[in-house]
């Protein structure tokens, strides 16, 4: 049974590296993944610490691995993106707030105004944009928001894929981080309501 694990890692890390065309076979990220997840450390820490873009995306993946949208969105606003790496970076977020606004669509039939703000990153002025874009309704008291599902077509079939990808989709998004809801405590009362 091998239990230096630090020793067998710079072993895969190296043939990772002399691997044809760059590609080790499958059982080398394997045992990598293992490993890293054994030592607590996916990227590596010297590749981390060595260079403050992939430590901040680091920063940023471990946020989204959480599900913990508002720091997500702060580790995205603390560090100064340069190209390539910070258009992608614009994508996640876009993509990370689109995602979001969808999940609430079909989720919710009321939240509060300061969950919707918690979970995309947004100013309230531009949460209420969205919002009426949306035809989502704001209550008169200013703080519940309805939000109306998005309109998608109606496929022919449904296939079974299909639906487990929906589920799934749907089991994440209410499975909403504890910490979150400690900040946001309407979020998780408004979950069990609906």
């Amino acid at each position: 049974m091998i239990t230096n694990f630090d020793k067998l890692c710079g072993e895969l890390e190296k043939q990772e590296l002399e691997a044809p065309n760059g590609v080790a076979p499958a059982a080398t990220y394997a045992q990598l993944l293992a490993i890293y997840l054994y030592q607590n450390d996916l990227i590596p820490q010297n590749i981390t610490s060595s260079n403050p873009e992939i430590s901040a995306i680091w920063a940023v993946g471990q946020k989204l691995w959480k599900k913990d949208l508002p720091r997500m969105y702060q580790a995205l606003a603390a560090y100064h993106w340069v190209e390539p790496v910070a258009t992608i970076m614009r994508a996640l977020e876009e993509r990370a707030r689109e995602r979001a606004l969808n999940l609430i669509g079909k989720s919710y039939s009321s939240i509060s105004i300061e969950s919707v703000l918690a979970v995309t990153g947004l100013s309230k002025e531009a949460v209420l944009q969205i919002c009426r874009e949306r035809k989502w309704e704001l209550d008169d008291d200013g703080v519940t928001v309805r939000p109306v599902p998005p309109v998608q077509p109606t496929p022919l079939h449904t296939s079974s894929e299909d639906q487990l990808f929906k589920l799934t989709d749907f089991n994440q998004f209410s499975s909403v981080d504890a910490k979150m809801c400690a900040k946001v405590p309407n979020l998780w009362n408004n979950m069990a309501e609906n």
